[in-house]
Order: C-alpha cells, then sequence, then structure tokens
C-alpha cells in the first residue's frame, strides 16, 4: 500500500471537512508526515487537475512481490495491457468493492499511480494490494501455485458469466446444475482483464482456464473494460460468499 509522506490542504478544505483536519492534526502530532495549510493558488500549481479538490497527498510508492499479494486473494483481477488510467482506477475501485485481494498490473499496462488513475480509483488503490509490471506467465503461476483459477474476459466466448453464476447459485442450494458447467465460480479465481481496442490475445488468453463473456441483451457492441470487469468480479464474489456463509 502507498505509505504517506505529505499532505498539503487549503484552509477552506480544512474547515469543510473538520474530521478529516481532526485526523491530520493528529497525524501531525505523531510526527513523520509533513503537512502544511496552502492557498488555492499553490494548490492549483502543484497538481495537473483542472478543479483542483483543495487538498493533495504525497505518497511513497509501494513494492509487493507478485506471490505476496496473490498468496491470501479468493479474488483477484489482472490488467493486462490496459492503458487508459480512468478504466484502470475503475477496475480496481470495483475490485475494492468486490472484495478482492489484489490487483495486478501485467508491463504495457497503464502506471495506476498515474494522477487521473488515482482520482478514478475513489481511494481505492489505498484498499488493495496492487502490483505493477508483472509477465502474465508469471502472474498464472502464481495463480495457479495458489490454487486459483483463471478467467478470461472475453467478448466473443462461447460461455457466459450468467451460466456460471447460475450454476454457482444452484451449488449452493444443493442442486446439480442440468448443464455441464467448466468452472466452480465459487472457487479462487483471478480474472484477466485485457486492452480496451484489442481485448485479450489469443496467447494471453491461453493461460487462463476458460474464457467467458459478459452477455449483451441490448444493441450495444461491447462494455467499457472498467463496467465488464465489475460484472465478473460481483459475479465471482457473490458465488465465493454464498460458499462460505
Amino acid at each position: 500500500m502507498p505509505g504517506l509522506d505529505a499532505v498539503y490542504a487549503t484552509e477552506a478544505e480544512l474547515e469543510r471537512h473538520p474530521e478529516i483536519a481532526a485526523d491530520l492534526e493528529a497525524v501531525s502530532e505523531r510526527g513523520g508526515v509533513f503537512i502544511r495549510a496552502v492557498s488555492p493558488e499553490v494548490l492549483a500549481a502543484m497538481t495537473d487537475a483542472v478543479t483542483p479538490q483543495g487538498m493533495l497527498a504525497v505518497c511513497s510508492l509501494p513494492a509487493l512481490d507478485l506471490h505476496e499479494a496473490l498468496a491470501p486473494a479468493d479474488l483477484a483481477c489482472v490488467l493486462v495491457r490496459v492503458q487508459d488510467p480512468g478504466n484502470a482506477g475503475t477496475v480496481v475501485r470495483a475490485a475494492d468493492a468486490a472484495g478482492a485481494g489484489a490487483a495486478v498490473f501485467t508491463s504495457g499496462s497503464v502506471d495506476p499511480f498515474n494522477p487521473k488513475a488515482v482520482r478514478s480509483s475513489a481511494g481505492s488503490l489505498f484498499h488493495v494490494p496492487v502490483v505493477t509490471g508483472a509477465d502474465l506467465a508469471d502472474v498464472a503461476h502464481a495463480a495457479h501455485e495458489r490454487g486459483s483459477g483463471i478467467l478470461a474476459a472475453d467478448g466473443y466466448a462461447s460461455v457466459s458469466v450468467d451460466e456460471l453464476a447460475d450454476a454457482a447459485l444452484l451449488r449452493s442450494a444443493g442442486i446439480a446444475p442440468s448443464t455441464d458447467v467448466a468452472y466452480d465460480l465459487s472457487r479462487p479465481t483471478a480474472w484477466l482483464f485485457g486492452n480496451e481496442a484489442q481485448g485479450l490475445t489469443d496467447d494471453e488468453k491461453a493461460h487462463a482456464d476458460l474464457a467467458v463473456a459478459v452477455p449483451l441483451y441490448g444493441a450495444a457492441e461491447s462494455l467499457n473494460v472498467g463496467t465488464a470487469a465489475t460484472v465478473c468480479l460481483y459475479s465471482s464474489a457473490r458465488a465465493q460468499r454464498r460458499a462460505h456463509s
């Protein structure tokens, strides 16, 4: 997780959020974090945002081992060459909300600590262990070594996430699915999400145990990777929670 080094805030922002001001005062008393009130003009010069939110934090980047991140994670998301910072932050936010234990960015993906990605994550970068610059083959090996299955989100797959979710629901009720479903969604899982324009290549999908599609019931030809990731991660999360309840 990122470590907090410094915080800069305007007086107006601190007045709007007295609870944050109290937390910063407590942090200041403990020491180790530089805290300074600044003018709106100074804050605007420090950030790339068109309309700064009145507060800026400087954090040290985490150094996290791939195996260390995946070992405790029953649910993980792997971003494979995802390049838009807004999408990247959205996927991390969805992973956090779904209770995922790790988010892994492969080489060729956007930096999740890009300012736009950080803002898009809405704080979730501080909740979910994040690994950057990973090799997909290493990710697959680490996930399988941990005992996790690997699912590849692929709009052209013949198996849908709805089929897996329905089968998992039936199993949780003690009912055998009427059709043979190739994957138990309640098991520990790492989801692969591909590049916005190209999706996952055949070589990338080859690392997965199964390719899975999010069905489209309307006229849209595709889903944003952040939306697709939310559907997939929540489907796994719900199946896992039912299995452990």
